[in-house]
């Protein structure tokens, strides 16, 4: 009796994996029936799960409380595929019966229509998302008919695949009236359900083709096979992307969560839970506060100036309005502004594009794994494969090499850094010559606007270095032989913390950085200041100095800002440098409220006698005092804490040595 069925995932216990993707463990565990279960879905807004068995039964469970609301015998034999109507009280079965049911939960579970056409077993049904009076269905009779509810005859039928039909899928989108297909001929096929043509044939797989799905957020086509891989291809060029073997055996199901980047995947031996994609946002911002962000192949503008004298809370969601810029032709996985602020250049899918940033007009395009713009914003460069790096200088090609230890990611900035397994390498723009190697592995570089500092992070830490500029030129000008790592005193080490770095920036010797713990904090002079706890990962997008204000970004494309005093960055900045007449100048800026923090920083700099000065804090000021042996200062501070009657009271006797 079994021989001749096709062979197909069964187990006889379900069980509600809502919580899988934090908790990785089963929430709930129940017995079905003796039989396989080939099917079941969940109708949320009734909580319940809807399930279908070989004993030719739909079962619905409540899903809390794992009672079960109702029993009854749907077809004659196998229930293959169950469909859930979006808004109506409806659900769809097929079967090995090659029949296709419609019933009615709020009519005691009557059939309201059977749908006859096919000839083989019905494998699987689905709703149209932009009709929902229309549903598709494929069939082991080599074919995919598409229906609506209330005719008794398919309104058209898809032929093309040379066997049966096991799998079927709609197009969420709403630019292409689409609808894949995948089969035993070991093909996928899009089909245009308008035209009711077939526009393209997906090959690779090697064994019959199982399941297939839009992704519901990202430009992919998923489709998986009893040949144990899950292949990822692009939705608009149809081109291969990945290969997925877990090696579990056969892949039976898939579906892509609604509003994430989270893939399930069904096999013989278990279920995987993957994220394609990146979490971080196609975002950025130029220095004036314009903030170019994708929506999937949509680009749109935001304007920080909209916002005018509105009081901003930190840490608060920005009222800011969106302007649809238009449609980008290929994926956007990254946005970046030219440091000039000019362009935006939009990669993906190993291409890119650079725009105008006003107008979002098409000034250049071409291929590449990655793109970094210099300091200059003429220049770019780009990596192709793993050895090749073109240099281009407006917009024209200017150099291609190929580095002598690998290119296996690039990093733009004053230098080009061009990064391998053995290490970092950093070149000229002009000239393409190394200037520099070191073993380091860096994930991210982020340079000072003068270009005299930078921040190369790493998997589990970062440094902070001066670029030497004077000897590097005196190096290259002096015509000697130099070292196969380039020239040796090109950067001086100045501190490296234990932090993972996600995104970061400098304002002046400041470097501003999100860590891996959502922290948002700031380091100069070798101190760590914490700005705020974020609630969430964001990433940072800019500084504007006239509004005192940080902008970060999240994964849903929501803006906020948190204050940092201009006054107190570049009072520091001048500290480091000391250059204290300036810092001196800058002071009178500096509220009262934010003087003992200032204070402490230039303490911990070796500066006590520039600490005392500006300390606001008696205490403090006392401890200085005594520090620098200024005793009758320190008496005086003593004095006052007790006369004024202060908790300080008790700083007097210390002066009694």
């Amino acid at each position: 009796m079994f021989s001749n069925k096709p062979l197909r995932p069964s187990q006889n216990t379900w069980i509600d994996n809502e919580n899988l993707f934090t908790k990785e463990a089963i929430v709930k565990s129940f017995e079905l029936c003796d039989l396989p279960v080939r099917v079941a879905k969940f109708v949320a807004r009734k909580h319940w799960i809807i399930a279908g068995a070989d004993d030719m039964q739909i079962r619905v469970f409540n899903y809390n409380t794992l009672d079960r609301i109702y029993m009854f015998e749907a077809h004659c034999d196998y229930i293959r595929c169950v469909a859930v109507h979006p808004t109506q009280p409806f659900i769809l079965t097929s079967s090995d019966d090659m029949l296709i049911k419609l019933w009615d939960w709020d009519r005691k579970w009557m059939c309201c229509q059977v749908f006859e056409g096919h000839t083989h077993y019905v494998m699987q049904i689905v709703f149209n998302p932009k009709d929902n009076n229309q549903f598709a269905s494929a069939s082991l009779d080599r074919t995919i008919k598409v229906w609506q509810l209330g005719s008794k005859t398919p309104n058209f039928t898809l032929e093309g695949h040379e066997k049966g039909v096991n799998c079927i899928d709609y197009y969420n989108g709403g630019d292409k009236p689409y609808l894949i297909s995948g089969a035993d001929d070991q093909l996928v096929k899009i089909w245009d359900y308008q035209n009711k043509t077939c526009v393209q044939t997906l090959e690779g797989h090697v064994q019959n083709v199982t399941c297939v799905c839009f992704h519901p957020e990202l430009p992919v086509i998923l489709t998986g096979s009893e040949d144990g891989t899950v292949r990822v291809w692009h939705s608009n060029t149809y081109r291969l992307k990945n290969t997925l073997h877990y090696g579990m055996e056969r892949v039976w199901c898939l579906s892509g969560q609604p509003g994430s980047n989270n893939v399930a995947l069904g096999y013989d031996e278990g279920s995987i839970i993957i994220k394609l994609g990146q979490e971080e946002p196609a975002m950025s911002m130029d220095s004036g506060g314009k903030i170019m962000l994708a929506r999937h192949s949509e680009v749109q503008q935001a304007n920080l100036k909209v916002l005018g004298e509105t009081e901003i809370q930190d840490g608060e969601k920005l009222p800011l309005g969106v302007k649809d810029m238009g449609s980008c032709e290929i994926y956007p996985q990254t946005i970046q502004h030219s440091p000039n602020g000019r362009f935006v250049v939009v990669c993906g899918d190993g291409e890119y594009i650079i725009y105008t940033a006003m107008v979002l007009r098409n000034k250049s395009f071409g291929s590449a794994q990655e793109f970094v713009w210099a300091h200059d914003s003429s220049q770019y460069a780009t990596r192709e494969g793993n050895s090749v790096v073109k240099i281009f200088k407006n917009f024209k090609e200017k150099k291609t090499f190929k580095p002598d230890f690998g290119a296996d990611g690039i990093f733009g900035g004053f230098l080009l850094g061009v990064n391998s397994n053995t290490g970092l390498a950093f070149y000229d723009w002009e000239s393409s010559h190394l200037i520099r190697r070191v073993e380091i592995l860096p994930k991210h570089i982020f340079w000072s606007d003068s270009g005299e500092l930078l921040c190369i992070a790493t998997e589990e830490s970062f440094f902070v270095l001066r670029y030497l500029t004077e000897r590097v030129s005196a190096a290259q000008e002096s015509k000697e032989m130099l070292p196969e790592d380039g020239i040796e005193d090109a950067f001086e080490v100045l501190g490296e913390v234990q932090e993972v770095v996600k995104t970061g920036l400098w304002v002046g010797d400041c470097f501003i950085y999100t860590n891996s713990i959502n922290r948002l904090n700031y380091y100069v002079g070798g101190e760590i200041i914490t700005i705020a706890h974020l609630d969430r990962t964001m990433y940072l997008l800019g500084y504007i100095p006239k509004n005192n204000r940080l902008y970060l970004g999240d994964k849903e494309l929501n803006i906020t800002s948190y204050s940092l005093l201009l006054s107190v960055l570049e009072y520091e900045t001048a500290v480091m440098r000391k250059d204290f007449s300036t810092a001196d100048s800058v002071l009178p800026t500096i509220p009262m409220e934010q003087r003992a923090r200032v204070a402490h920083f230039l303490e911990k700099q070796g500066f006590r006698q520039q600490a005392l000065a500006v300390s606001t804090d008696p205490e403090h000021k006392f401890e200085l005092a005594l520090q620098l042996g200024e005793l009758r200062t320190a008496h005086e501070l003593a004095l006052e804490a007790t006369c004024g009657g202060s908790k300080e009271t008790s700083l007097l006797p210390l002066l009694s040595f």
